[in-house]
């Protein structure tokens, strides 16, 4: 398979300007993002990198509409971020965006084909299209013998795989991916890198917070954190492997 080219003149899906996150204790302020700037393209695959309290993950917490900025803008498609209420943060990040977790965030009581579906219940969509939809997804990814095996009965490669299912479930604009190999080893780890060469191939955007070195590498850029600010950005046409 052809490694994935970034497209600049594809549109912006994701642009934040001057971007702050401040948090309020008692007698202090504990700024965390200090105005970064930044822009996420259509069909782009980006890495996100930085030592601990670099704002790594208070940056993909607010990408991802789990948590408001104190200061400056983040437009998703056009939704200005900062204006929306709480139930309409929650109703675009049902539909907007997939999220892949280093400890997959499954849900234990259900089978494998319910984890996937479980996206589609909550933007109501009709239980026999919903049915359908997982099912080709899980085929998608490698799990169709598996639909009615709960999570604690599949491999960490296999819950992960699982994870990407359902991150794709209601089409997202875009898909930000925690250490999504953090948990795996390398051999599942590769196979899952695999499966995002694939999907960003397809077109999908992919956003991944990683401490790993050989997971930035396949991406088209990173961006580098460093005490809440933009350290530097790595330009790259992506490293595929085939292992």
């Amino acid at each position: 398979m052809p490694c994935p080219q970034p497209n600049n003149s594809r549109q912006a899906v994701v642009r934040i300007e001057n971007l702050q996150k401040a948090y309020y204790l008692p007698h202090q302020e504990l700024s965390v993002l200090k105005g970064l700037d930044m822009a996420f393209y259509e069909g782009e695959y980006v890495s996100i990198m930085g030592p601990s309290g670099s704002g790594k993950s208070t940056l993909l917490n607010i990408l991802g509409c789990l948590d408001k900025p104190t200061g400056g803008r983040y437009m998703l498609g056009e939704h200005d971020i900062a204006l929306l209420s709480d139930d309409e943060l929650s109703a675009i990040r049902g539909r907007r965006i997939g999220f892949i977790f280093q400890s997959f965030n499954l849900i234990s009581q259900l089978n494998i084909l319910e984890n996937i579906e479980v996206a589609m219940y909550y933007q109501q969509v009709p239980k026999h299209q919903r049915h359908q939809r997982a099912m080709m997804l899980a085929d998608r990814v490698g799990l169709a013998d598996r639909l009615h095996h709960r999570p604690f009965e599949l491999s960490g490669g296999q819950q992960q795989r699982v994870a990407i299912a359902r991150s794709l479930a209601n089409d997202p604009l875009i898909i930000l991916a925690d250490e999504p190999t953090g948990n795996l080893d390398s051999k599942s780890g590769s196979e899952i890198l695999q499966m995002l060469d694939e999907l960003n191939a397809q077109g999908k955007t992919i956003i991944v917070v990683t401490h790993d070195e050989n997971v930035a590498a396949r991406t088209h850029r990173t961006v580098h954190l460093l005490d809440g600010r933009v350290e530097r950005v790595a330009e790259r046409g992506p490293a595929c492997s085939n292992a």
